[in-house]
C-alpha cells in the first residue's frame, strides 16, 4: 500500500505555501504554489484526492503559522502530519534553502521515512498555550518598562529612599 501513496511537501508561510508531490509509479514530482487561505487549500486537497490512486499524505515543518493548516487538510480527509524543523536531516554543506528545495526534500523525507512528527495540540490545548505565551509577553514589557523608568529617574537624580524596595505601594506613591 505504501507504494500508492502520493507525498506532498509543504513549505508554508504567512501568505503563501509552495508544495510539492511526489507520486506513485515514478511519475515527475509537481511543484506549485498558493495562497496559504482556506479555500486554495481545500481545493488543492480536493484536487490530489481526486486525481491520486490510494493514500495522499502532507507534511510540514512547525513554525510560527500553527496547526490550521494541518486542521484544514484533515476536515478534507487527508492525512497531514507536523515536522519537528531541528530534526530533519541535513546533508553536510547542503546550506542553501529555497521554498521550493524545501518542500521537495519533505516529501522525499516524508516518502523515505526520515521524519519525526510532533503531536499537534487540540485547539483548546493551544488557545491555553496562546493565553499563557500572551501573558509572559506582557510580564515581559511590564519589566522593560520598569526598567525604562528607573533608569530614566537613575539619569535624573531621583533615588527612592522610602524603603528598601522599589515597586511597592509607597514606591508608588512617590512616583
Amino acid at each position: 500500500m505504501n507504494n500508492l501513496t502520493t507525498h506532498v511537501g509543504l513549505d508554508a508561510h504567512m501568505n503563501s505555501i509552495v508544495a510539492c508531490a511526489l507520486f506513485p509509479n515514478g511519475q515527475p514530482p509537481r511543484r506549485w504554489e498558493l495562497p496559504n487561505r482556506p479555500r486554495p487549500v481545500q481545493r488543492m486537497v480536493r484536487r490530489l484526492l481526486e486525481e491520486t490512486e490510494g493514500q495522499v499524505t502532507f507534511c510540514y515543518e512547525a513554525g510560527p503559522c500553527g496547526y490550521v493548516l494541518q486542521r484544514q487538510i484533515r476536515k478534507e480527509g487527508a492525512e497531514c502530519n507536523i515536522v519537528a524543523p531541528s530534526l530533519i536531516p541535513q546533508k553536510p554543506g547542503e546550506r542553501i534553502k529555497t521554498d521550493r528545495r524545501d518542500a521537495y526534500k519533505l516529501a522525499e523525507y516524508d516518502r523515505g521515512g526520515h521524519l519525526t512528527y510532533v503531536h499537534p495540540p487540540d485547539s483548546s490545548q493551544e488557545s491555553v498555550r496562546d493565553l499563557c505565551r500572551c501573558r509572559e509577553a506582557t510580564m515581559q514589557d511590564v519589566q522593560r518598562c520598569r526598567h525604562r523608568l528607573s533608569k530614566l529617574l537613575l539619569r535624573r537624580g531621583m533615588h527612592f529612599e522610602g524603603g528598601k524596595r522599589s515597586w511597592t505601594q509607597k514606591h508608588r506613591q512617590w512616583l
